[in-house]
């Protein structure tokens, strides 16, 4: 129901940013909806006299001061680039769910000290069938909204809406355990809140930890996932004309701003003109069907020469022998004032422990002996996605 709602939403929408509407109006019912449930706990806190239900309360009041931090971060990501920040400013959003994933750690630690002290320090519950309802209907409102900002987090790819998703389910849970907790006391006459209480309050530190290492993630600089690049590799597979490409790298400036750049291998007979026609077609396919700002470099290939075809399979036996799995690209031979150099990339896969000057060494020992007297010119790629 709610995603069908949403779909409605968006489609009244007519900003060309749909994305940061979307945020902002969940800031918004974020902000309204803690500040009722605020209202809720607090009344049912004071009616008990309960020192863990007035402290659910102001947990809620804290999570309007995360909405707020989600209107901000959401206002600001909006904001277009400028000299200071030629990229745009969508990563405040990921500054905006580390905020809130700190705040979520306060309150679980919080929490866990409130527990400890009431196990220490058992304390009875004075609980009406008002205060049941009112713990019901707040524990309610908080599922619709956790379900509501996990939506929106899924459909605009969101840190901090995630973060304020999982906040809210971490007060669900809080909730019910004051809920539980009453209950069982009101019924046997235990007192387990404080233990229930630690036990979710170690629930909700995990959760927050996990949010902030994913938001520190993104602030550093995350690369794409494996489907991201299988879905690139598909996508270039289309360009028959290249003969290959290999050396991408992505960089990702918010949720919608994703740069990369790739070379691409082509025929060295090409024209000019033939290889920008080609090259600017890809580039212009990733930004409308992958939203990715392409740069792509050229590198010719002598496919039609002999020569370079005979010395190029030599190269390859030779790698092939090292048994190391090494791929190798951007291969030419260059002839200069009587001085012939063989140059080539090498592609050098994560587990392999020899350094590039030990492989180096080796290979320039076999193509001497193997294919006869060059200079040789390796380049060693170990951080690329594509090799």
């Amino acid at each position: 129901m709610i995603e069908r709602w949403l779909e409605r939403y968006l489609n009244k929408q007519h900003t060309k940013n749909q994305r940061n509407q979307l945020g902002l109006f969940s800031g918004k019912v974020g902000l309204f909806s803690n500040l009722a449930l605020f209202s809720i706990k607090m009344s049912a806190g004071l009616i008990s006299g309960s020192v863990s239900i007035i402290g659910d309360a102001i947990n809620s009041l804290a999570d309007c001061a995360s909405s707020i931090l989600t209107l901000f971060g959401f206002h600001i990501a909006a904001k277009p680039a400028d000299k200071q920040h030629p990229y745009g400013h969508e990563r405040s959003e990921y500054i905006t769910g580390l905020v809130v994933s700190l705040g979520i750690l306060f309150v679980g630690f919080q929490f866990l000290l409130n527990s400890i002290q009431r196990i220490m320090d058992p304390a009875a519950l004075n609980t009406t069938t008002l205060v049941f309802v009112l713990l019901v209907i707040s524990i309610i409102i908080k599922v619709v909204q956790g379900y509501f900002y996990r939506k929106v987090g899924k459909k605009i790819h969101s840190n901090a809406i995630d973060a304020a998703a999982q906040d809210s389910f971490n007060d669900v849970y809080t909730t019910l355990v004051v809920l539980g907790a009453s209950v069982v006391e009101t019924i046997f006459g235990w007192r387990i809140d404080g233990y229930a209480g630690v036990f979710i309050a170690l629930y909700i530190l995990y959760n927050g930890i996990s949010i902030i290492r994913e938001s520190i993630d993104d602030l550093l600089g995350k690369g794409p996932t494996e489907k991201q690049i299988n879905e690139i590799k598909h996508f270039l597979d289309y360009y028959t004309s290249i003969i290959g490409y290999h050396d991408l790298l992505m960089h990702h400036y918010g949720p919608n701003k994703t740069f990369a750049t790739i070379h691409i291998e082509i025929d060295d007979s090409w024209s000019l003109t033939e290889a920008h026609r080609v090259i600017d077609a890809i580039e212009k396919d990733f930004k409308e069907y992958l939203g990715v700002e392409l740069v792509c470099h050229l590198d010719p290939i002598a496919i039609k020469s002999e020569e370079q075809t005979t010395i190029y399979q030599q190269v390859k036996r030779i790698l092939q022998s090292y048994e190391l799995n090494l791929k190798f690209h951007d291969f030419r031979v260059e002839e200069d004032e009587g001085l012939s150099t063989i140059q080539f990339d090498i592609v050098v896969p994560d587990n392999i422990e020899k350094t590039n000057q030990e492989l180096l060494e080796a290979i320039k020992k076999d193509i001497a002996e193997n294919i006869g007297t060059f200079e040789v010119e390796i380049e060693f790629d170990r951080i690329y996605l594509l090799k």
